[in-house]
């Protein structure tokens, strides 16, 4: 995490603190949580203080906003990996009204703020109907229930750029009345991890088409630990089915990859938007 992520869809990862609490079936299996408990950090759950980080740290997209003033790129910072910016307490008060300001003092870089709590963002958020140009805003939804659910409140705030992250992807997504009026890009991918669920091929199918319907920018950015094949040679307890009935195999997530139908889908919406 930091400079130069190993995230496919972003170039930088920014965590202005480190810890939550889990609100939905996405965070079942969180793996940021599993990263702070490997690393000693006692910062998930209600009861859980949050970790701060140091003065340092916050000087990271200083320097990268002036080392991308001297290129045409504009990188990507996704914020935050360890953390969620709209989680409602009290000591991410000043925190956040921190990250604001330094979202302002960066204009050449793109703030990806990821959130599974988009109903606090109106409220929390300090720009009203006249948001950065540089602040991209996105949502969890791993389930049609949190689509209906959340979707709603992405589409009250004018941010350049709204998206969604369909990871880890556990059942299919209808986003048919969304896609190009609320939701530009659309990222999506299987979970990962010991206890990772798998993913149908077709769920990923269906959401690239209707992508594709729309002309909205399509990443898929991994299968998981859970990946399709034939079952040549794998062993029997390898194999598991998925909710529609698709059989998927225990490959592990670097062998299963990231190839769908032949393709790797890098989308972004920067050809939409920042011509």
């Amino acid at each position: 995490m930091g400079k130069n992520s190993k995230i496919e869809w972003t170039t930088h990862t920014f965590n202005p603190w480190w810890g939550c609490t889990k609100v939905s079936e996405a965070c079942k299996h969180c793996y940021a949580e599993t990263w702070a408990k490997r690393l000693g950090q006692k910062v998930w759950g209600p009861k859980k203080e949050r970790r701060t980080m140091s003065d340092n740290h916050w000087k990271q997209p200083l320097k990268w906003n002036r080392d991308a003033g001297s290129t045409t790129d504009r990188p990507r910072v996704f914020c935050a990996s360890m953390a969620d910016v709209f989680e409602d307490r009290s000591e991410l008060v000043e925190p956040r009204a921190r990250l604001f300001e330094l979202i302002e003092a960066t204009p050449n870089l793109d703030w990806l703020l990821l959130t599974k709590r988009p109903q606090n963002v109106k409220t929390m958020a300090k720009w009203g109907q006249d948001w950065p140009t540089n602040v991209w805003l996105g949502t969890t939804v791993e389930l049609q229930t949190r689509a209906d659910e959340l979707l709603p409140y992405l589409a009250e705030i004018p941010a350049k750029v709204r998206f969604i992250s369909a990871e880890p992807l556990l059942g299919p997504l209808d986003l048919r009345q969304w896609l190009g009026s609320t939701i530009d890009w659309v990222i999506t991918g299987g979970e990962s991890g010991p206890k990772a669920r798998p993913a149908s091929p077709k769920w990923f199918r269906d959401i690239h088409a209707q992508c594709m319907e729309q002309s909205v920018a399509f990443h898929f950015k991994q299968w998981g630990d859970w990946g399709p094949g034939d079952g040549e040679n794998l062993p029997a307890h390898r194999m598991k089915i998925a909710k529609d009935g698709t059989a998927m195999f225990r490959l592990g997530k670097k062998s299963a990859g990231r190839i769908l139908d032949g393709t790797t889908h890098d989308g972004l919406p920067e050809n939409r938007f920042f011509g």
